[in-house]
C-alpha cells in the first residue's frame, strides 16, 4: 500500500513548545516588512521583546545561553536572537556551532530515518513489530499501570510501527513510569538517555543494559501501561526503534543514522558521543533549584563524551544549532537539501502528518486536540519536538519556517521560557503591524 493511503487508514516533560502559538505569529510575521527580505544574521533588533527575553536570562546569571533561530524555507543559514557563553563565567559565546544536548529532540530524527525504510519496502507502516522482533508476539498488559508486574492480562492487538512512532504502542517509559514497573525498568536497565557521572536526585544510578540489542529483549519481558492503539503516552517506543531499524537495515542504528541522514544533510555535529577534539564545544548542562542554576553536567567532562552504552533513539543525541537547522532544513525541502536527495517527499509528508491510530485516546495528554507524526508533534502544517534541557525545534510547511530555541537546563519547566518567548513574540509582532500601518 502506498505512503499516503497508509497515513490516512486510520492517524515532570510537560513544558513542551505550544507550536501553534509559535507558528500564529509567524503567520503573521511573513507579511511584515521585518519577515523574510529584512533578516540579517542576528535579528536581535527586530525581536526587540524575544531579545530582551533572552538577555533577562542571561544577563541575570539564570542561564549561561539562551539562543533562537529562525530560518526561511531554503535560506543557507538561519538567523539568531539571543546567545550567552557556554558556561556561566566562563567568556565563550555560543553561536550556531556550540553543542547542545537536545534529549527528545532525537526523536524527530529516529522517526525520519523510520520513514526511509517504510518508503524503501523495508519496514510498513502497519506492520507489526514481532515481525521484525520476535519477542514483542505476545505482549502482557497492566491491569493496573501502577498495579503488580503479575496482575495482566493478553494484549488485544499487535505492536506495530504506527504505534511506535506515535507513543501508542503501551509501553511504559523510564522517566514516566510508577510503581513497580518503574523499578522493573531500571533493574533490567531500560534507560533513554543520560544526564550526568554525578548523582541527581530523581535519577538513580541504573546500569544500562549492554547492547541495543539486549535493551530490546528485555524490554518484550516486561508488561505494556495500556492496551496498544487506546491511549497516547510518552514512551520508550522511540528507543525501541533504534533496534526495529538495525535489523531491518542490516547496520547498526547510529550508522544508519550518520548514512541515510547525518551526512547526506550535512550535518556534521550530530553524535551519540561527542568526539574529544569537539568538548570544547559543548555547553554546560544546568540543574535549576530554588531559581539558581549549578552544573550538572559541565561540558570539558561530561557524560557524553563516554561512549553510549545505549544509542537511544528517543533521546540520545548531542547536536549543533547549526546542524538541527539542516535537518529542518531538508524536512522544509521534502526531503532534499542542497540538491540533495535525503528522503523522498512522500516520506516527509506521510511522516510530518497525523498518524494516531483513530482508536487512541488523547483526552488529558500533551497533545489533547493535535495530532502526532514520526516522532513529533503534528499540528496543521507544523512538525517537531522539544528536548528536556530546554530546547525545542519545529518547521511549519505553509510558512516555509523552520525555528529552534537552544539552551540547557533541567527539568525544563524550571522557568517559563517558553510561554514568556511566545509572549514577547506577540509584542514584537504587535510592534511590526504598527510600522507597517504607519508606514502605508
Amino acid at each position: 500500500m502506498p505512503l499516503h493511503d497508509l497515513a490516512h487508514a486510520q492517524v515532570s516533560r510537560r513544558s513542551l513548545l505550544r507550536y501553534s502559538a509559535l507558528f500564529a505569529g509567524g503567520a503573521a510575521l511573513s507579511g511584515l516588512p521585518f519577515g523574510r527580505a529584512a533578516f540579517a544574521h542576528d535579528v536581535s533588533e527586530n525581536w526587540a521583546n524575544v531579545a530582551a527575553m533572552a538577555d533577562k536570562y542571561v544577563s541575570q546569571r539564570k542561564l549561561a545561553n539562551l539562543l533562537l533561530t529562525f530560518g526561511w524555507d531554503q535560506q543557507p543559514h538561519a538567523h539568531s536572537v539571543g546567545g550567552g557563553t557556554l558556561a556561566l563565567g566562563k567568556p565563550t559565546p555560543v553561536d550556531e556551532n556550540s553543542l547542545y544536548r537536545i534529549y527528545s529532540m532525537s526523536k524527530p530524527i529516529t522517526g525520519m530515518a523510520t520513514m526511509i525504510l517504510i518508503d524503501e519496502g523495508k519496514l510498513g507502516l502497519d506492520q507489526p513489530v514481532h515481525e521484525i522482533l520476535p519477542a514483542f508476539r505476545d505482549m502482557q498488559v497492566l491491569v493496573n499501570p501502577e498495579g503488580s508486574l503479575d496482575d495482566t492480562v493478553p494484549a488485544d492487538k499487535p505492536i506495530t510501527i504506527r504505534m511506535l512512532l506515535t507513543h501508542t504502542a503501551g509501553l511504559g517509559y523510564q522517566i514516566m513510569n510508577k510503581g513497580p514497573l518503574a523499578k522493573a525498568y531500571n533493574e533490567a536497565g531500560l534507560v533513554g538517555g543520560r544526564v550526568s557521572r554525578l548523582p541527581i536526585p530523581g535519577f538513580p544510578p541504573v546500569t544500562p543494559a549492554p547492547d541495543l540489542a539486549a535493551w530490546a529483549d528485555r524490554l518484550a519481558e516486561l508488561p505494556l501501561v495500556h492496551q496498544p492503539a487506546t491511549k497516547w503516552a510518552y514512551s520508550c517506543s522511540i528507543d525501541l526503534l533504534g533496534r526495529v531499524i538495525e535489523v531491518a537495515s542490516g547496520i547498526e542504528f547510529e550508522a544508519f543514522l550518520k548514512k541515510r541522514i547525518f551526512e547526506p544533510c550535512g550535518m556534521t555535529s550530530t553524535w551519540m558521543q561527542v568526539p574529544a577534539s569537539e568538548a570544547h564545544r559543548l555547553t554546560d548542562n544546568y540543574g535549576i533549584l530554588g531559581g539558581n542554576a549549578f552544573p550538572i553536567d559541565p561540558g570539558p567532562n561530561s557524560v557524553f563524551l563516554d561512549p553510549a552504552e545505549i544509542p537511544a533513539g528517543g533521546g540520545g543525541l548531542v547536536s549543533s544549532p547549526k546542524d538541527y537547522d539542516r535537518f529542518l532544513r531538508m524536512l522544509l525541502g521534502y526531503g532534499r537539501i542542497d540538491g540533495k536527495f535525503v528522503m523522498s517527499e512522500e516520506a516527509v509528508r506521510v511522516g510530518t502528518s497525523n498518524l494516531l491510530p483513530a482508536s487512541v485516546d488523547t483526552s488529558g495528554s500533551w497533545i489533547e486536540g493535535e495530532g502526532h507524526g514520526a516522532g513529533g508533534r503534528s499540528k496543521g502544517a507544523s512538525f517537531g519536538w522539544g528536548g528536556a534541557a530546554g530546547t525545542l525545534g519545529a518547521v511549519d510547511f505553509d510558512l516555509g519556517l523552520r525555528a529552534c530555541l537552544w539552551t540547557q537546563y533541567m527539568p525544563a519547566e524550571a522557568y517559563p521560557i517558553r510561554d514568556e518567548f511566545m509572549a514577547a513574540m506577540d509584542k514584537d509582532l504587535a510592534v511590526m503591524r504598527a510600522k507597517k500601518k504607519a508606514a502605508a
